[in-house]
């Protein structure tokens, strides 16, 4: 192919633009000189144009591998339109009928193909391989090429036989195409297609125009969502969750208040997929709840925000859904929700799994909540994650750069900590490094003899938290490195070396902390509480005060802080409004309830304080449809492990909606249940605990009692407790 070739003249003939956008025009030129080519670039920045273009201008048929059929429909579609023959493009999947099929083999065979969309399990079918050995091709193009990498977040083994296919069918130059590459995920991809030696395109991962923020997930997200798509009337957006069951649920919570959602998960005919997306692209539809299988290859360049409802396994996972947001380069709102437990959930999803499959799970998800609960720029955090260097102090476009925490110094604990990664030569991963810092004796520790180092336990004036923090600073400012082939093992660079002789100001600052139950432990700095009126929330705090001596119950057993900061932000002055105050059902407002709104009355008078008319959430008819049905069993004394498999929940989630109904000030009597499972000592231990203590945090339970209790031994009788004393 002629090297001088004008490429502008067939890129406006065929797509109606005036210029490349970045990389696009080395990729293509390279693409059109046979050679292979590795292309890595943000989702947004124009990939498809870059196998779309050679492939019309080439002798014979570029085939295509893609994950999924409704982005093959798309392109398809996409393709023919700017060419006056529908022959130029095709698709084969399991969606075509036996006639469908022989069309597209007849086209190609004719020559007038110049674009086949394949499925990997379609590429490698033996008669597919024979028919396209009959055939000339141009080159192939591995689209979403992450999926070859067990290291990337949509790992299809399927994706590891594209090579040896290839070689069954006849040799032809490979581009492969991803937008979330980290340089471990790009190894095992090229390793994987045997293009080792490919030219490498690699945009920079920096979209300026979105914004990251991540929110504590408290017990009101749901209403928390309604409220920030009200904000946004008419308004695209995308909400992710993890499970079909939450998109489900959502959806219809979005519905009950009047916003135009739908669901869509892999669960659903694919007729209604399809409908689902053209009615989201054609704007029928505003909001799209849905599960990760949502979203690929969708071309809707003004989606507004993209709202992860649950945190993604991994970062690649987390960046390619962000990377629908703002296409256009406008508008883009990232938010996601946040809260430990979420993070067991999906460890336990991992387990039956291959180990070596856990390790890589467990290490991405390490990955996802270090960017969760670090107060770095988000922005700087994700580029670093990807291999690029941001040099700005201050991005201006995320939660942690708007509301930036103090920083300290912390030059002697860099040295501190690139000490011990030297001295256990420099051969573990982070949670060992603070094991040693700390000194902490684990079998592992002792086993290495590490802890005869003189290192050991040299940083044990700080918390383990304080480290991680540090260990992840560290490996921004380029002090650290992860190793690529082990992934996750520390090592020194240059700089830290440097460093190590030569030590300058090194400051951190501390990670946003959240507690085991999802609210957030810390309050931001800057920020004060969450309340919107720091004078009434502290004069609520002083009345919850009075009113736990005068009880004698513990402050939280009345109302928990998110209630109070709720109450200080929309101002209720009757029970019935109060009930629109999350954790405050019915029971609880007639309990404790007059003195609360007397207060906030009182406090509008004095400061004339116009009251917001409070977004009133509705909820979903089959959600206290649960809620109804779990209290009338165990009404009727029905163990709990057996309302949780006939309602098809796990243990877990059953506490979470028992806890949910007594928190909100319904009483419910379980002792049937706890007699049946439990020791009586060690329920009153726990009882006697909660009494005494001055949080109902469940982190700070487990830590107190020891190991001796279990979670859900501690949940079942902080049930008891909060249904006693509270309602």
């Amino acid at each position: 192919m002629d090297a001088t070739l004008n490429l502008l003249e067939p890129l406006k003939r065929y797509f109606g633009f005036e210029a490349f956008k970045g990389d696009q025009e080395a990729i293509i030129r390279n693409v059109l000189a046979g050679r292979d080519t590795f292309v890595l670039m943000p989702t947004g920045g124009g990939k498809s144009l870059c196998y779309q273009l050679p492939s019309l201008l080439m002798e014979g048929t570029a085939i295509v591998v893609s994950p999924l059929i409704a982005l093959m429909k798309n392109q398809v579609d996409a393709i023919r339109s700017v060419c006056a023959d529908d022959g130029v493009a095709h698709y084969l999947n399991s969606s075509l009928t036996k006639g469908a099929i022989d069309q597209v083999k007849a086209d190609v065979l004719q020559g007038r193909t110049k674009l086949l969309y394949v499925a990997p399990e379609t590429l490698t079918k033996e008669e597919n391989v024979d028919f396209l050995r009959q055939v000339r091709i141009s080159f192939y193009a591995v689209d979403e090429a992450h999926c070859i990498s067990e290291w990337g977040h949509d790992f299809r083994p399927e994706y590891r036989n594209i090579r040896p296919t290839v070689n069954l069918i006849g040799p032809a130059p490979v581009i492969a195409l991803t937008a979330t590459a980290t340089d471990k995920v790009r190894g095992d991809i090229k390793k994987s297609l045997g293009m080792v030696d490919a030219a490498e395109f690699k945009s920079s991962f920096n979209r300026p125009n979105l914004y990251y923020e991540v929110r504590n997930k408290t017990r009101n997200v749901d209403k928390d969502i309604v409220k920030f798509i009200k904000q946004r009337p008419g308004k695209s957006g995308i909400i992710y969750a993890l499970s079909r069951k939450k998109v489900e649920e959502l959806a219809e919570i979005l519905q009950a208040n009047n916003i135009n959602a739908r669901a869509y998960h892999a669960g659903m005919d694919s007729a209604t997929r399809s409908q689902t997306q053209d009615d989201f692209i054609m704007e029928r539809i505003d909001v799209i709840v849905a599960t990760i299988a949502f979203g690929m290859g969708i071309d809707k360049p003004d989606v507004r925000f993209v709202i992860h409802y649950d945190i993604p396994k991994s970062l690649e996972g987390y960046y390619q859904e962000t990377g629908r947001a703002g296409r256009d380069g406008g508008e883009g709102l990232c938010i996601t929700y946040y809260a430990h437990k979420d993070l067991q959930k999906l460890e336990k999803f991992m387990e039956g799994k291959p180990v070596a499959e856990q390790d890589i799970g467990r290490q991405l998800l390490s990955e996802t909540a270090a960017y969760a609960e670090s107060s770095v720029c988000r922005r700087k955090f994700l580029l670093h994650y990807f291999g690029e260097e941001y040099h700005e102090e201050n991005c201006g476009n995320c939660d942690n750069c708007l509301h930036p925490k103090k920083k300290v110094e912390a030059k002697d604990e860099l040295r501190e900590l690139l000490g011990v990664v030297q001295a256990v030569k420099e051969n573990f991963k982070a949670d060992y490094i603070i094991d040693i810092l700390v000194g902490k004796e684990t079998d592992e520790v002792m086993a290495h003899k590490h802890a005869d180092l003189e290192c050991f336990g040299c940083g044990d004036a700080h918390e383990p938290r304080f480290w991680g923090a540090v260990i992840r600073q560290a490996l921004i400012a380029g002090y650290l490195e992860k190793e690529i082939e082990d992934y996750g093992i520390l090592k020194l660079t240059a700089q830290g070396r440097k460093f190590m002789k030569k030590p300058v100001s090194f400051k951190v600052s501390e990670d946003n902390e959240f507690d085991e139950d999802g609210d957030e432990a810390e309050v931001r700095s800057g920020g004060g509480t969450g309340a919107a009126d720091p004078a009434l929330f502290s004069a609520l705090l002083d009345l919850r005060k009075k009113m736990s001596k005068k009880l004698d119950v513990p402050p939280y057993v009345i109302f928990q802080d998110p209630s109070l900061e709720a109450m200080a932000t929309v101002y209720p002055v009757t029970t019935e409004e109060l009930q629109n105050i999350p954790g405050v059902g019915a029971g609880k407002a007639r309990r404790y309830g007059k003195e609360f709104c007397e207060l906030i009355r009182r406090h509008c008078e004095d400061y004339e304080i116009e009251r917001p008319e409070d977004l009133r959430v509705r909820t979903v008819a089959n959600k206290s449809k649960l809620k109804v049905s779990i209290i009338q069993s165990i009404d009727r004394k029905v163990a709990l492990d057996d309302i949780a498999s006939a309602k098809g929940l796990d243990f877990g989630e059953l506490l979470d909606e028992i806890e949910a109904i007594v928190y909100s000030g319904t009483k419910l009597n379980i002792d049937y249940f706890i007699d049946e499972v439990m020791d009586e000592d060690h329920m009153l231990d726990i009882y006697d605990y909660f009494r005494e203590s001055e949080t109902d945090s469940l982190s700070v339970a487990m830590d107190e009692l020891g190991g001796d209790y279990s979670e859900e031994e501690i949940r079942l009788v902080r049930i008891k407790f909060i249904s006693e004393m509270a309602n």
